[in-house]
């Protein structure tokens, strides 16, 4: 019976204390994580109205769902932007061999999937800040997302109703 009980006991980790250095580089990460965000956003919503412009009075279905495509590459493109700081932050910092582990556990953690590497000891904190300001961006992201299918919908609904009183 205590044999069993032993072989579930996890094991004792080194004592781990956050540190203020950790607390300042993951609030800058998040920070410069969010600015960049707000950045790339901001140039979505204006590429969107260039492309709208553009487009015109265009009705068909390839027409409309452009600007909702083009949007969601452009938004991929800003994570992954994001995503390839904090791999280089944690390359600088020396916790990963190279820029493939390095931005490969970052996508994970940023996505909050997970990864089965881990940060040293004493950059813990940071796999959690990570992840926070993933699910940040993720959720402005998904705002910015759903105002431009939602506008591609009204249209949509608008033309079925048109052609609907037509007949």
């Amino acid at each position: 019976m205590m044999a069993a009980r032993m072989m579930n006991t996890p094991p004792i980790e080194p004592l781990y204390t956050t540190s203020l250095e950790e607390l300042f580089w993951g609030g800058l990460l998040v920070a410069i994580t969010m600015a960049m965000h707000g950045c790339g956003m901001l140039a979505i919503l204006r590429v969107n109205h260039a492309i709208k412009q553009w487009i015109g009075k265009k009705t068909g279905i390839v027409a409309g769902l452009f600007p909702v495509i083009l949007a969601s590459w452009m938004i991929m493109l800003v994570h992954l932007t994001e995503v390839g700081v904090w791999a280089g932050f944690f390359l600088w910092q020396g916790a990963f061999p190279n820029r493939s582990i390095a931005y490969y556990f970052s996508l994970n953690e940023y996505t909050t999937v997970g990864s089965n590497f881990n940060l040293p000891l004493h950059w813990r904190l940071l796999e959690g800040m990570i992840a926070t300001a993933g699910l940040l961006t993720f959720a402005w992201s998904t705002g910015i997302l759903i105002t431009l299918a939602q506008e591609f919908q009204d249209q949509r609904t608008q033309l079925f109703k048109q052609r609907h009183e037509q007949k």
